[in-house]
């Protein structure tokens, strides 16, 4: 189906399942990979390596946050000037974007697999601890410039209506390298790096495989010589930097959380904390799911002018972002335990017991984060760089390091209501954002209709 029909056609609700649930599927494909990664890694290689790799995560996710930065920064613009019926501009945008991605990849490797070392150290790691966070990262930036273009292609296959496409490679990804990853633990024994290899070929296979759809010239999308412009980069930049401050500033976060964890509680409290990131790596992507999949449709209808039809797009967002929020919160709450021995071998353990005390403090963060997540997808798509951004940045970053000051005198357990406050604040932020928003928005639309 054409973008065009796709975005601008199909009633609103249709839409909403077109778009969205083949969007969730392919995130909950890859938050079920991630958490069997989780679980492979902490059941056959035990809980050092375990701890490993929630150090080492952090990092990775900053290795794809660059590429991540290009790839959602250009997809705004691209869908809005197809919107517009600009397609040879939007064909530019997206040849620029890939080569831009490909470089990043390369660069950011190369630094992450210099530095391994380095970086783990001044997290506190040492001994074996050391060496599995260094082995499990080096994979990663080794293949970085195959794997970082994967998250660009499932946006630009959307963009072109290829929805069920993108959700089936989604699937077929996660599927891959859960089943290289069992391989290379259980039968091959390769250690920790093994785990990281299984994803990097799994993402590499998938990011060719659409790469061959729009060398063929079958897709809306094609690739053109590319021609680079400082309003074209900066306008990529603007777009992608809530994405982008979110990652990096989120990993800032993390690496904070794991040095006070690592010091406070020892190697227990990193694994703890790295439990309640695996479900909420479950549950994460799939609003983003629903959200991001809505991006270019919203983005389309902006650049068109149909407002209507924008609203009543976002509205089916919203309802969508707070059922699912609100079913996690009350799941986590009643069943820790149950999803705690999904990591945990020993259930009489102070491991064990800690980890249920955790998600229970942890399944508040999701009584009030749906309203934030889908405020700033919003911003984002209409192209509020700036709203999107200080959403961004305040959950990412400011919130949670404020609460570690002010909840210091609680322990482990104001490291656990952490996450419940920042969601909190930053509903409340959102609020402030959107109303601010819509202020604007009807402010230039009367000085429009006054000038005309």
């Amino acid at each position: 189906m054409e973008s065009r029909t796709l975005f601008a056609e199909t009633p609103p609700v249709r839409l909403f399942f077109m778009a969205s649930l083949p969007g969730a599927v392919s995130m909950l494909a890859s938050a079920l990979y991630q958490l069997l990664d989780g679980m492979m890694v902490g059941q056959i290689l035990g809980e050092t390596p375990f701890a490993a790799l929630n150090l080492a995560m952090p990092f990775v996710i900053i290795n794809f946050a660059l590429a991540d930065l290009i790839g959602v920064g250009s997809s705004v613009p691209i869908a809005m000037n197809l919107g517009k019926g600009k397609d040879e501009e939007a064909n530019n945008i997206f040849s620029c974007a890939c080569l831009m991605i490909v470089l990043a990849g390369v660069a950011v490797g190369a630094i992450l697999f210099a530095g391994a070392p380095a970086l783990m150290r001044l997290m506190g790691a040492d001994g074996q601890l050391l060496k599995n966070a260094v082995s499990y990262l080096r994979v990663y930036a080794l293949c970085s410039p195959l794997t970082t273009i994967v998250f660009a292609m499932d946006n630009y296959l959307r963009i072109c209506g290829k929805i069920r496409f993108s959700m089936l490679l989604n699937v077929i990804m996660s599927v891959m390298i859960a089943g290289f990853e069992f391989v290379f633990l259980y039968y091959f024994r390769f250690g920790i790096w093994g785990a990281a290899l299984a994803t990097c070929l799994g993402m590499a296979f998938c990011a060719l495989t659409a790469l061959s759809r729009f060398t063929s010239g079958r897709l809306q999308l094609r690739f053109r010589k590319p021609r680079f412009s400082s309003g074209m980069i900066r306008q990529i930049i603007a777009c992608g930097s809530p994405n982008f401050l979110n990652n990096i500033a989120g990993r800032i976060t993390s690496i904070l959380l794991n040095t006070i964890l690592l010091r406070v509680g020892g190697q227990t409290a990193v694994s703890v904390y790295g439990i309640l990131m695996y479900v909420e790596g479950f549950i994460q992507p799939l609003l983003y799911g629903m959200c991001d999949s809505l991006q270019p449709a919203v983005s389309y209808n902006w650049g068109a002018g149909d407002r209507k039809r924008v609203g009543a797009i976002e509205r089916c967002c919203f309802t969508a972002s707070a059922v699912v929020s609100l079913v996690s919160a009350l799941v986590i709450f009643v069943f820790p335990g149950q999803l705690a021995v999904i990591f945990i071998g020993e259930t009489s353990s102070a491991y064990f017991a800690m980890a249920v005390a955790a998600l229970r403090f942890f399944a508040l963060t999701y009584l009030t984060r749906w309203f934030s997540f889908a405020v700033q997808s919003y911003m984002l798509a209409v192209g509020n760089a700036v709203g999107a951004t200080v959403i961004s940045l305040s959950v990412a970053l400011l919130f949670p390091v404020i609460l570690i000051v002010a909840l210091w005198r609680l322990g482990l357990t104001g490291i656990w209501l952490n996450f419940a406050g920042t969601s909190l604040l930053a509903g409340v932020l959102a609020a402030f954002v959107m109303v601010r928003f819509q202020r604007n928005s009807r402010s230039d639309k009367y000085a429009s209709a006054d000038s005309n």
